[in-house]
């Protein structure tokens, strides 16, 4: 099994170092910096679960697609920022030569329709996507610490294909020590995610709290509690589902249980911030207002949120 791992971030670098505890051939697309880092002092994944850590010469690190060899990859996970995917999916489609003829993509990402920017040079057949509950940060480029564990990983096809040939990737990560597993319902999970991650990332990184804090100020929790009641209005008004029938179904277990949770954590978007870096909330709180333009919906505390995360990235 050949993989490529394209975004040496912490999903990116944890997943590997999952992998590469099954004897998978891993292999990393990475920058100048982080690649030099990762072929001086190796890989490492510690925190929740069993921690792994790999020498140089036990994966490889390329910086550019012309330095991999043809025909080489059974799968490529993206687990870049979204911002990139435009730039990756031409590029992977301009390089497919690295590619063996029966490829897989998975798609390692936050928010929905990520596929989209795949599509439009592969098959649905070869496009696949993840749901990742599990909180991954980066303490040093070459390490990736597992901070919260909620639910398994899953992979699935937000386009209806056949999704068996992904069970070794999946046996691959659940033996690593993070579950991992199959499922013909993405699309609900993938939208179970939008709602905990549009209501809790933008405003912790406004705010610059943790998720905790959020839940114990009545200007914020009103402020979410309009985010999530805009986003089932959207999913209503759409084909989409998910695992709720209602947004009070929802906030129950969102009060009471899935932020008690994951406390203490501090979001992706509140990381990216803080680095002064472009945010994914494009496709996230973006997505949403996509879709209530699209079907009439009102969405304007989404609207909120994402202009003043916007505002915030002006300065970057």
């Amino acid at each position: 099994m050949n993989i490529l791992i394209i975004g040496s971030g912490s999903v990116g670098i944890g997943i590997g170092c999952s992998l590469l505890s099954q004897n998978a051939d891993i292999s990393f697309l990475a920058s100048e910096k982080t690649a030099s880092k990762m072929k001086k002092n190796g890989i490492k994944r510690t925190g929740l679960f069993t921690n792994y850590s790999f020498s140089p010469s036990e994966f490889s690190v390329y910086e550019t697609y012309s330095q991999i060899p043809k025909e080489s990859f059974d799968y490529v996970i993206v687990a870049s920022k979204t911002t990139a995917n435009k730039d990756i999916s031409k590029r992977l489609d301009e390089n497919r030569d690295i590619l063996k003829d029966n490829f897989t993509i998975i798609i390692c990402q936050n928010g929905f329709g990520n596929d989209k920017a795949y599509l439009k040079y592969f098959k649905a057949s070869q496009v696949y996507c993840a749901r990742i509950s599990t909180g991954f940060t980066r303490s040093e480029r070459n390490i990736s610490e597992v901070t919260v564990y909620t639910e398994p990983i899953l992979l699935g096809s937000l386009q209806g294909e056949d999704i068996r040939h992904l069970q070794p990737i999946a046996d691959k990560i659940t033996a690593s020590g993070i579950n991992c597993e199959l499922t013909d319902e993405l699309d609900k999970y993938l939208w179970a995610k939008m709602l905990y991650n549009c209501t809790l990332n933008p405003l912790g990184a406004i705010l610059d709290v943790n998720y905790g804090k959020l839940t114990e100020n009545e200007y914020s929790k009103d402020i979410m509690d309009n985010i999530i009641e805009e986003i089932f209005n959207v999913i209503d008004a759409t084909p989409y589902t998910t695992l709720w029938d209602t947004a009070d179904d929802y906030k129950n277990i969102f009060y009471s249980k899935l932020v008690p949770d994951t406390y203490n954590h501090y979001s992706s978007t509140h990381q990216d911030i803080k680095r002064k870096i472009k945010t994914e909330i494009d496709t996230l709180n973006g997505k949403v207002i996509e879709l209530g333009e699209k079907y009439d919906v009102d969405v304007s505390t989404n609207r909120l949120i994402y202009k003043l995360i916007k505002a915030i990235e002006s300065d970057f």
